[in-house]
């Protein structure tokens, strides 16, 4: 064992930082935080009725609801138009490096500045409702942000504003490792642009379409910066809510609130592995 030890000396010296921060700020706070969901923020009883409790609340299954619909929202966009953008940007023509700039510009303006800078947008006198009036679509101004499911688009628009160079960055990296020759192969054979694209494009980018799918989702989650900027207390969300009741010193029910959204982040990837990337994206590899 010593032996073992002075051998690898080295490499153990190199781990155990990282090891170290793996351990101290994210295991053990997780382990934590699911332990404050099984005790009595009182008594410190070890129970169940905390999580008996937090499901007869309204505002905790609005959170769950709004959490999941805002994920699958955002990503719906957040893909589709990303490979949209990708697949422009990987051709060439003029003004493609100022497109570029263009696009990924969002990714450095922090979230809460994006945030503030959205209400503006989506605000009751905002940009959005005032070209509304001026195209004779409205006669009083739209509450975008009032709780209803025009707050999850709103959001999901705001966080896909935020993130799409991401997503762009994710599949352009994907879709220029693609060899030309695979394209002129399908061309040789008669197959259509849709054809390519289906059968060629999208099997050979789904390590990067599950990669990227999968980053995306665990982070829309979690999402949290822009619900609180754009619609505060009136669409909670599961990370919003958890965070309000740490705020009223409630700590089991936030604890109780973050295991549930980790069981969700688990239970989507799981699904995702098993139902829709089967094992041909991220399993396999090309």
């Amino acid at each position: 064992m010593l032996q073992s030890l002075k051998k690898y000396r080295l490499e153990l010296i190199f781990i155990l930082p990282m090891t170290l921060y793996i351990f101290g700020f994210t295991l053990l706070p997780i382990f934590k935080t699911i332990m404050l969901g099984f005790q009595d923020n009182l008594t410190g009883e070890w129970t169940l009725k905390v999580y008996e409790s937090v499901f007869q609340k309204p505002d905790f299954l609005r959170a769950i609801v709004n959490t999941v619909g805002v994920t699958i929202i955002g990503l719906s966009i957040q893909m589709s138009l990303g490979l949209l953008v990708a697949m422009v940007l990987k051709q060439t023509f003029k003004g493609k490096g100022l497109i570029r700039s263009l696009v990924l510009m969002p990714m450095g303006i922090p979230t809460l500045v994006s945030g503030v800078t959205l209400l503006y947008v989506f605000g009751t006198q905002g940009y959005l409702n005032e070209l509304l009036y001026r195209l004779g679509l409205v006669t009083v101004p739209v509450n975008w942000t009032s709780g209803s499911i025009r707050s999850l688009f709103v959001i999901a628009f705001a966080d896909t504003w935020k993130v799409l160079p991401v997503v762009v960055l994710l599949l352009l990296a994907g879709l220029e490792s693609i060899s030309k020759e695979v394209y002129e192969a399908g061309g040789m054979d008669g197959a259509t642009k849709w054809q390519i694209f289906r059968h060629v494009t999208l099997p050979i980018l789904k390590p990067t379409i599950t990669m990227t799918v999968l980053l995306r989702a665990i982070d829309q989650f979690r999402i949290f910066e822009l619900p609180q900027i754009l619609v505060g207390k009136a669409v909670p969300f599961l990370a919003t809510y958890a965070y309000e009741e740490y705020a009223y010193n409630n700590l089991s029910a936030s604890g109780a609130a973050s295991t549930i959204l980790l069981i969700l982040i688990v239970l989507f990837v799981a699904v995702y592995l098993k139902y829709v990337d089967k094992g041909e994206g991220f399993g396999h590899g090309r």
